[in-house]
């Protein structure tokens, strides 16, 4: 099977090198590169991974972070057959090259780079107002949810803890101070956790994680907004380089964090890079794949329920998609057609809550992926192009906090998920018993049932280009439906 070369600043280098000779004196020297590339190594769980260990060392290779509860090993190596080496040596079941050996920064006009936010940020300030929260009226979003009304009954139980994979989240904002968790908060960027709240803080200008985290549990505290679950606790889980990246190993250790530190929902607005796809044709990304599955599927198994966003392509996920964006973080990218057997990470993994986005008028987002089988359910997550008078937010936007305590309108499957777990997390509040499959059971039983409509035009040429299957139930756009947060309350 042919095997995409290591890159290194764009220019590729052949794996199969060519053999020297060798006499008693000495070995062949092996080729290098100048900078570790990194790589996901797949083992036996439990005390067999040592053996693994062992054999990544002997290959060239150095561990940087082994989970012996899934069987995994994030390793750099500066061998340029280090994967080719390791692959059938003792306790080694499949290894593959996590990312590029040089980044650049994301294309911000590329599929989908992490969640694309259109729209300004714009952030306001507000002053307290005993009883409500002044930026309330803004909030069309909860109020298409029923979140309002929830309130009245349950909003959530401090014993519920969500984690926020993503960029940060400001620990000195109003709104979500209260209610942060700094005990289980971590940055995983690097895959080795690190719990200083310099690491799992954002910087600036990295407003993601604390907009997502605004929306699921913004306090009620007559301060601009509230959440979807304002007594539920947050916990920080940074997965996203400065640069905008998402690797697999900062993946895994968000999911194995989670799943050992009392997490009960997570968020994760993102897909794995650098591929878009992680096709099984090959065998690295085949490695990979399944080194972030048995973490989510651990995560799982320990009743961490994961919502993941559907992405904002405008592309029907449940059929084969041109993928002329991956890789996305250095070196010349591949135009391959990425059908059966190649998966979005974590969003098409078994037992996810995939979510798609909604506007103002309960249509799907221009932006939003979709696609019969493919969505759980849906949520408010904005749309700029639906302007209609009855949405009071600007432009349709979603309103939620910022760094530096304001706040501001973004848009994105990214907002949709959080609207998901805020709801998931007033499920958890009512149930405590429950297991994360009985949640994700609940939140799509419980959901808005919402049609197909009758045409999608997402270009504005009079054409439908988007089309919805499964008629009066919507389910090609809309999964089960949109998520009820009063239902989640009513026991």
């Amino acid at each position: 099977m042919r095997r995409s070369p290591l890159r290194i600043a764009g220019t590729a280098l052949a794996l199969t090198l060519a053999a020297p000779a060798v006499t008693a004196a000495a070995a062949p020297a092996q080729q290098t590169t100048a900078a570790p590339a990194h790589f996901m190594v797949l083992g036996p769980t439990g005390e067999g991974l040592d053996v693994t260990a062992d054999s990544v060392e002997a290959a060239g290779g150095a561990v940087v972070r082994s989970w012996p509860e899934i069987g995994v090993i994030a390793a750099t190596s500066t061998e340029v057959g280090f994967a080719a080496d390791l692959r059938g040596e003792p306790a080694v079941q499949g290894v593959g090259a996590s990312r590029n050996l040089v980044a650049r920064m994301p294309d911000e006009n590329s599929t989908n780079r992490f969640e694309k936010v259109d729209g300004t940020v714009e952030a306001t300030t507000a002053a307290a107002k005993p009883g409500a929260e002044p930026l309330e009226p803004e909030q069309w979003d909860m109020r298409m949810i029923g979140a309002p009304k929830a309130h009245q009954v349950s909003r959530g139980s401090q014993d519920v803890t969500v984690g926020v994979l993503d960029y940060g989240i400001d620990p000195n904002h109003p709104d979500l101070a209260p209610n942060l968790d700094e005990s289980k908060s971590v940055s995983c960027v690097d895959g080795v956790p690190d719990r200083s709240v310099e690491a799992w803080g954002p910087e600036a200008g990295q407003d993601h994680g604390t907009h997502v985290a605004g929306t699921i549990a913004a306090a009620r505290n007559g301060l601009g907004i509230a959440g979807v679950a304002p007594n539920v606790n947050l916990a920080s889980i940074r997965v996203i380089t400065d640069e905008g990246f998402i690797y697999p190993s900062a993946a895994v250790c968000g999911f194995m964090w989670s799943a050992q530190h009392g997490i009960d929902v997570t968020n994760n607005s993102y897909f794995v890079d650098p591929w878009y796809f992680w096709c099984q044709r090959d065998p690295d990304q085949a490695a990979v794949a399944e080194a972030v599955r048995r973490s989510v599927a651990y995560a799982q198994g320990h009743d961490v329920v994961n919502v993941v966003a559907a992405g904002n392509s405008n592309q029907d996920l449940s059929k084969p998609i041109r993928d002329t964006n991956s890789p996305n973080n250095g070196g010349p990218t591949q135009d391959r057609l990425a059908g059966p057997g190649c998966t979005q990470l974590p969003g098409e993994l078994p037992g996810v809550v995939t979510v798609s986005s909604v506007g103002a008028d309960t249509e799907k987002s221009y932006f939003s992926n979709y696609g019969l089988g493919s969505v759980d359910v849906t949520a408010p997550g904005g749309d700029s192009e639906q302007i209609p008078e009855k949405a009071p937010s600007r432009n349709g936007l979603i309103l939620s906090s910022v760094p530096g305590g304001g706040w501001g309108y973004m848009q994105g499957t990214s907002m949709a998920s959080p609207h998901t777990v805020g709801v998931a997390a007033l499920l958890r509040s009512a149930h405590p018993d429950w297991t994360a499959a009985q949640v994700k059971g609940a939140l799509k039983a419980q959901a808005d049932t919402l049609p197909c409509p009758k045409s999608y035009d997402t270009d504005g040429d009079g054409k439908q280009d988007a089309k919805c299957r499964g008629g009066k139930t919507g389910a090609g756009f809309f999964g089960a439906g949109l998520v009820n947060a009063l239902d989640a309350v009513r026991g």
